[in-house]
């Protein structure tokens, strides 16, 4: 019976606006995942835009003879996602050290805050932020598997152009290209919105600005950066 009651001790050292905040953090987080993989045909987003010049590179490697480029375009797309899930681990390690040694960071965070809270508190936002590098982690890490099946998948793609299963299996590791890279945006964005989620320790303001400024900033990349105007130029 005590048990349910120290959970609530521990929420009750929270204010209202330490909930709207992580309520906007997740909110955000959860819109511009859904806006970005769902936006309307009329102003697609970058992601959805790579996802049919993707498309339109398995069908040109149909007649690309050899197929060394693809191959070493698709290395280089795991490497990349290989080196975030490494710089996640890195990231959730030293977090995880931080959760350990909350006291110690209890203090550095009283001479900047000029707040005395228990250390219980300092260890609650830094598993909020441990969290989203989970979740990144996670993402990447199964971005990399797919990234390998559609290795597989595109040397199973017969060289004649002609075979009634060329374009079929072009097809099919296109799918699953574009499902790797939305794993591997998706982790991105859980990075982006840990790094917002640090500013908790500076307090609710601090991270209701935080989760504002890191929307707008992957808004703009997605919907209204000089990249996406370079893949509309010619984009059906």
């Amino acid at each position: 019976m005590r048990l349910p009651m120290d959970i609530m001790d521990r929420f009750a050292l929270f204010t209202v606006f330490d909930m709207a905040a992580v309520g906007l953090l997740f909110g955000l987080w959860f819109i511009i995942g859904l806006w970005v993989e769902h936006a309307p045909k009329s102003k697609p987003s970058t992601s959805q835009l790579m996802a049919s010049y993707r498309k339109e590179w398995m069908k040109q490697m149909v007649t690309r003879e050899p197929r060394v480029f693809d191959a070493q375009i698709l290395s280089a797309l795991r490497q990349g996602t290989a080196f975030f899930a490494s710089t996640c681990m890195i990231a959730l390690g030293g977090t995880l050290a931080l959760i350990g040694n909350a006291d110690q960071l209890a203090g550095v965070a009283e001479d900047i805050t000029a707040a005395n809270y228990p250390a219980i508190v300092w260890e609650i936002k830094l598993v909020m932020l441990a969290l989203f590098l989970t979740n990144a982690f996670l993402k990447f890490v199964w971005s990399n598997r797919l990234f390998g099946y559609c290795a597989v998948l595109m040397a199973a793609v017969p060289n004649d152009p002609d075979d009634d299963k060329a374009y079929h299996r072009a097809s099919q590791a296109a799918e699953i290209n574009i499902t790797a890279a939305k794993g591997f945006n998706r982790g991105l964005r859980s990075i982006y919105f840990a790094l917002a989620s640090a500013a908790w320790l500076l307090g609710p303001l601090a991270l209701a600005l935080a989760a504002c400024v890191t929307f707008i900033v992957v808004w703009r990349r997605e919907f209204a950066s000089n990249s996406r105007k370079i893949l509309l130029d010619g984009y059906v």
